[in-house]
């Protein structure tokens, strides 16, 4: 199985998953046109659609997809997704026989209500709610819902990849490294990634166990996240460290 970061928009990725016989599935097409592009050059079929939430630089370019490509088209419960023909809820699974894949559906609320997460094969298909060295935006839920759903995901095995909806890993690394200036796993992952972009390559999907040891979102329990709420007056409640952390990424420049 291939699994490939299709850039788009401004700084989104839409994942492309295939076989060695062609068979392949998006997740997240904000844009058709970068889809029919990379299927014409793999020669691939496309033969589903996965959507994690509503926003359109998530499904905007869905129902263009599927005026070309009858596929299944697999959504949350939302009344905001019209394109969906499959509706999914958490603890479902998605069995797929070409490409053979399949999925357990993860409710994640926080950046939206009705956000979803994909989880198998070894990856962890995870929108806008799990970022690397950072999380989505709270637009929707409240902190105790998206710190709910980070332990969630948190929880999934170390080798799981990582694949969020977009490029945010150098601003988040740069932020990160205020909270936990002393995390050498952390200094280590901000050189790799600025590696990474000066070559103009994707930073994800990167292992589950690599954000544990530096995305301070996962680390509210940590002695040195603590440390930095501690010093700004708050206190030891685990939900009131998280809106801390979030809030001060939502102001960081």
């Amino acid at each position: 199985m291939h699994l490939i970061p299709l850039p788009a928009l401004a700084d989104n990725y839409i994942w492309l998953i295939h076989d060695d016989d062609g068979m392949a599935i998006v997740v997240d097409p904000g844009e058709a046109p970068v889809v029919e592009h990379a299927l014409a050059t793999r020669q691939l079929r496309l033969r589903a659609i996965l959507l994690t939430h509503h926003h359109p630089d998530h499904i905007g370019g869905v129902a263009e997809l599927r005026r070309h490509h009858d596929v299944p088209i697999y959504a949350p419960v939302d009344e905001r997704i019209i394109e969906a023909t499959e509706r999914v809820e958490d603890g479902d699974r998605i069995e797929l026989s070409s490409p053979l894949l399949q999925f357990e559906v993860i409710a994640i609320p926080g950046h939206t209500l009705s956000h979803v997460a994909y989880f198998g094969s070894g990856l962890l298909l995870c929108g806008d709610t799990l970022f690397s060295m950072g999380c989505g935006r709270m637009f929707e839920g409240t902190p105790k819902q998206m710190l709910d759903s980070l332990d969630r995901l948190s929880a999934l095995p170390g080798e799981t990849e990582v694949c969020g909806g977009h490029e945010y890993t150098e601003t988040n690394g740069r932020f990160a490294i205020t909270i936990e200036p002393q995390n050498p796993e952390l200094r280590i992952r901000q050189q790799e990634v600025a590696a990474l972009r000066a070559e103009g390559k994707p930073t994800l999907p990167i292992s589950l166990a690599i954000e544990r040891a530096t995305n301070p979102f996962l680390r509210v329990d940590s002695e040195a996240v603590a440390n930095w709420c501690d010093q700004r007056g708050v206190g030891d409640d685990r939900i009131a460290r998280f809106a801390a952390l979030r809030g001060a990424k939502d102001a960081f420049r």
